[in-house]
């Protein structure tokens, strides 16, 4: 027997050292791209993920007043929950985007879904961004869903500013919480802010870098501006009015001063150092700091591994990759928005791009940009930013936009799913409908659907539980038709490939009754169990891969063919 399974992506090799950037490199963009700050908010479920994205926008002034999470039966809403299932539940399962300027930045906001079964449109996400604001929970610490997000960052050197949650509640000791997000999450911890006191004695934050003290007062309309400030930690007001909490907070001060690091910028933009601060979403404090950290330390957009070479954000010629599709955000015009990340140059609304994958043009007189549901059209953007480009199946996952030059940008994961129910159509007359549904489905990534080699109804694959029910919600309100979810016998599935394309076919036709084909056609092997992903020693170039890349089935497509 040979190797039971490759780790390898299907990704062509394409460090970031290979070669400097043949392109022109405009400096009249550089000001512009370096106001840039594209960043995403990740954390378990429950931890205020949500709620400190509708404070970040409460405090850039991008709105007004902040939908409430919790309210579920109430005409508000949070701002980046969209979607109806959303909105009945309560929670996040799709990622959002929000634009907004603060100060001299220009604030590109990615809220991710927080339930793990929806992981892996969060891992597609942290993709396309420069640096993460990691919630956690301050009463649960470091939980699971956490540290594989951390991870993904991690692998990506991704900057991360930490925002510990939730201090006017009963929670974990703060010394305790720093030790356990440099055991647990392997990052060295530099406190920007400390909490005085928590729960019902949560009397305020103690900003070290400026040495004063941000005084708490419950209520989630008071912003934190209007907070009481005192300069100085011997300021004489302090031991009168807060007593124990006053001195033990001196104490874990005095303490975390002398044995924690000294804040290294170099460090942290290598995602091994993270600032932390300390607050409650929820009446609004603690979060002035941490959108100033954001303009201040985040980096702007730096430059992107493609195939064929290193793009650098500053050069004058527009690229782009599509790392999220999202079909019918406005389901009364059905439609369907890709989005984008601008790689590099200049986007103007209007001009024709080139999609890297079919060599076809796109126009972009639609493109938009977003507070959430709510869009506007755009006129121009730089590097950094997100763009949506309404379409009508033309773009893809993965796919790179140009304006002509020949690039495929790297490094959009696909994960193999764990499980696996087949799908049929309560009424014989929707069929139709259900195909077309499943497929842009498909194709935005909130499910994986298979067609099986033989024939048959679709398999549809999934991370987690819930995106079924999220499918089966989505096929009903969004498309008309009932679906009946049914089980199956597989429970694991492994993309193939094989140095002898002649070898691939022999493979498939043997093996056609475990055979199907993604969104992509990229054959997979479906199985029952570890065991049945032995591959005999009859197959000598036969591969399994529990990780896909857009830019890598590109490239395997090419050796193939």
């Amino acid at each position: 027997m040979n190797d039971v399974e490759s780790q390898d992506t299907l990704v062509a090799e394409s460090p970031l050292d290979a070669q400097p950037s043949p392109a022109a490199r405009g400096k009249s963009i550089l000001p512009e791209v370096e106001r840039r700050r594209t960043f995403a908010i990740i954390s378990h479920p429950d931890a205020g993920k949500t709620t400190l994205t509708e404070k970040l926008l409460l405090f850039a002034g991008a709105i007004q007043i902040a939908g409430s999470v919790k309210a579920r039966k109430a005409s508000r809403h949070a701002t980046s929950d969209w979607m109806e299932i959303e909105k009945q539940r309560g929670i996040s399962v799709a990622s959002s985007v929000m634009q907004m300027e603060y100060g001299d930045c220009v604030i590109n906001l990615l809220d991710t879904p927080g339930h793990q079964d929806f992981s892996e449109d969060t891992y597609r996400v942290l993709t396309a961004v420069d640096a993460a604001l990691m919630v956690i929970d301050a009463g649960n610490g470091v939980e699971p869903q956490t540290l594989r997000l951390l991870e993904v960052c991690r692998a990506r050197n991704t900057p991360i500013i930490t925002f510990i949650n939730k201090l006017d509640s009963e929670v974990k000791d703060p010394l305790d919480l720093v030790d356990e997000i440099e055991k647990v999450l392997k990052l060295t911890v530099v406190p920007f802010t400390w909490p005085v006191g928590m729960g019902k004695r949560f009397a305020g934050v103690y900003d070290i870098r400026n040495d004063q003290i941000r005084l708490f007062r419950s209520g989630k309309d008071r912003l934190e501006t209007e907070s009481e400030t005192l300069q100085g930690f011997d300021h004489p007001e302090l031991a009168d009015r807060f007593g124990a909490e006053f001195a033990q907070a001196e104490q874990e001060i005095e303490l975390i001063t002398g044995a924690s690091a000294e804040f290294d910028k170099e460090a942290f933009l290598n995602g091994q150092q993270t600032p932390v601060f300390f607050g409650s979403a929820i009446n609004n404090f603690g979060v002035k700091e941490v959108l100033d950290a954001l303009a201040e330390l985040a980096p702007a957009p730096k430059a992107r591994a493609a195939i064929q070479r290193v793009v650098h954000p500053e050069e004058q010629a527009f690229s782009g990759v599509v790392f999220k599709v999202q079909a019918n955000m406005d389901p009364a015009h059905r439609d369907r928005i890709a989005f984008v990340r601008v790689c590099s140059g200049k986007f103007t609304r209007g001009m024709q791009l080139k999609i890297g994958r079919t060599g076809k043009s796109i126009r972009t007189a639609s493109a938009m940009s977003f507070l959430s549901q709510r869009r506007e059209l755009l006129e121009e953007a730089y590097a950094g930013d997100i763009i949506g480009i309404p379409n009508h199946g033309l773009l893809q996952l993965g796919d790179t936009l140009t304006e002509g030059e020949k690039l495929q940008y790297t490094g959009l994961p696909f994960f193999a799913p764990e499980i696996f129910q087949g799908v049929e159509v309560a009424d014989p007359m929707r069929a139709k409908q259900l195909r077309t549904g499943l497929m842009q489905l498909g194709e935005e990534g909130a499910i994986q659907v298979f067609r099986p080699h033989d024939g048959g109804a679709l398999l549809l694959g999934a991370v987690g539980t819930l995106q079924f029910e999220v499918v089966a919600h989505r096929l009903k309100h969004e498309y008309g038709v009932e679906a009946r979810l049914v089980p199956t016998k597989y429970r694991l599935a492994r993309w193939v490939t094989a140095e002898d394309p002649a070898e691939l076919k022999q493979f498939i036709d043997f093996n056609a009754y475990r055979i199907a084909y993604d969104v992509v056609e990229a054959p997979t092997f479906l199985a029952s169990y570890q065991g049945e992903l032995v591959i005999s020693e009859r197959w000598k170039t036969i591969k399994y891969h529990a990780l896909r890349e857009h830019a890598g089935l590109m490239f395997q497509s090419k050796l193939a063919g």
